[in-house]
């Protein structure tokens, strides 16, 4: 197979991995930065333009699209999809994981655990905000922000109601969260690929932080889900519509409360977490859907 990784990076970890089990698997590969390339569009022919030449006859993608770029590369994505070319993760799932809000709503409605979310225009009742997910601390998170950038513990009322009308200031999107107070700094990341938790690891925040993501320095361990997490994870992201997903949960008194469905998980932290090949899964994953 004809295989293209849209990735921005040809040196971070992911890329290199998905390359190298692609490879070892017999597959042709290239990767190709999804800003730079020209989208041509025509009746029944469209067209991808990169590096001076034409993309013809590519079996399957593979998008690593950062946040920042999600409407170009979903754009680009889209017109692979226009030219009949499988797709690890398609555009309309993509645009969907990337928008925080219409997520939680879409897993709400799939019945999927989650914490307490309010999300207002701007309200200037800020204490029926704090009341509504169970009172402080609350946690309140910019509906941009990635990678624990843009979340902040409010541990009084007062804390809270400073940030929520300083937020609402700078006129920024922010929703207000539960404090799951038992989940003690951690959090759990289930690795889904075609419908199946492929590996799992329990990340853990620095002490004195409750940011458990490993950009921020938390640490990662390999832990065995329970069947009710498992089942979380696989129905999340089948509600998202995502063949590939990274699924964030907290383990709470009351369940497992899935907090976010990443649409282009990092491959770094899972590997080296559970010494699997999860490259490898995605390849076969990818060979499964093509004829």
């Amino acid at each position: 197979m004809k295989i293209v990784i849209l990735s921005r990076n040809p040196k971070l970890y992911s890329t290199k991995r998905l390359v190298e089990a692609a490879e070892k698997r017999g597959h042709e590969v290239l990767v190709v930065d999804h800003l730079k390339c020209i989208i041509e569009i025509e009746k029944k022919k469209p067209k991808i333009f990169y590096d001076g030449a034409y993309l013809l006859d590519v079996d399957a993608i593979i998008p690593r699209i950062g946040a920042s770029v999600t409407f170009y590369g979903s754009t680009v994505v889209r017109q692979f999809e226009m030219m009949k070319t499988f797709t690890a993760v398609g555009s309309e799932a993509l645009i969907k994981s990337r928008d925080k809000l219409r997520s939680l709503q879409v897993l709400s409605r799939a019945g999927v655990g989650l914490p307490r979310t309010v999300f207002t225009n701007y309200t200037k009742d800020v204490n029926h905000v704090i009341q509504s997910v169970g009172g402080t601390p609350l946690v309140l998170k910019l509906l941009e922000g990635t990678q624990g950038l843009g979340v902040v513990l409010a541990e009084t009322p007062n804390a809270a109601t400073s940030v929520i009308e300083a937020f609402n200031g700078l006129k920024a999107r922010v929703i207000a969260q539960e404090f799951i107070k038992e989940s003690k700094g951690a959090d759990i990341r289930a690795f889904v690929v075609d419908g199946r938790v492929i590996g799992a690891m329990k990340r853990q925040a620095l002490k004195g932080e409750f940011r458990s993501n490993l950009h921020r320095g938390g640490s990662a361990t390999i832990i065995e889900l329970t069947d009710e997490e498992e089942n979380t994870a696989i129905k999340a992201a089948k509600a998202m519509g995502l063949g590939i997903a990274g699924v964030d949960m907290l383990q709470s008194a009351s369940g497992p409360l899935v907090l976010e469905v990443n649409s282009s998980p990092g491959l770094e932290g899972i590997e080296m977490a559970t010494k699997k090949d999860i490259a490898k899964q995605i390849i076969r994953f990818i060979e499964r859907n093509v004829d």
